[in-house]
């Protein structure tokens, strides 16, 4: 859905819509929908700014990752608010070095007659996306020897080198107790 500044001139932009996964593209980092995106709110111009939007409303969605543990899928409940503002590409000089004060660097650019209401979504979902990624905080992950899924069956590996890896703090604890 494009956000038109023609449109926001003479009034306010209501939308309600709801993206069916595969509509928005977040083939390159590695997540996809797991349901549909649902996301209402509002655009608005911004008197006498020279051209800021404010765009602000709520967003739902189920995302899916593979586990950084386990490699099985993760899931993710997103249920966000929002409240951006925009300033046209215009503002920033190409030539010069330009300072931003603390209330401007939270502020987001756009070019041209608008913007994609789309590509604002896909922005505020990889930023509530966990940097950290598993598919359940007891989550075993993979057996370093074996490969097996440590969820799904457990593994009669012993790790050889789990002594080793604590020897220099067995040490100290040794010293403690001379």
């Amino acid at each position: 859905m494009f956000l038109s500044i023609k449109q926001m001139e003479l009034r306010e932009i209501r939308f309600d819509e709801t993206f069916a996964p595969g509509e928005l593209d977040f083939q390159d980092d590695e997540i996809q929908q797991g349901g549909p995106l649902h996301v209402e709110g509002t655009a608005e111009l911004l008197p006498n700014t020279e051209g800021q939007v404010r765009v602000r409303g709520k967003f739902e969605v189920r995302m899916e990752t593979e586990c950084d543990r386990c490699l099985g899928r993760a899931q993710f409940p997103l249920n966000n608010s929002f409240d951006l503002f925009y300033k046209p590409v215009s503002f920033i000089t190409r030539e010069e070095e330009v300072g931003l004060d603390e209330g401007e660097v939270e502020l987001g650019f756009y070019q041209g007659g608008g913007m994609e209401l789309e590509d604002i979504l896909r922005e505020q979902v990889l930023l509530l996306m966990p940097m950290q990624r598993v598919c359940g905080e007891d989550c075993r992950g993979i057996c370093p020897s074996c490969g097996k899924n440590r969820n799904e069956t457990p593994c009669d590996c012993k790790d050889e080198h789990a002594g080793a890896r604590w020897a220099a703090l067995r040490d100290l604890r040794n010293l403690e107790t001379l």
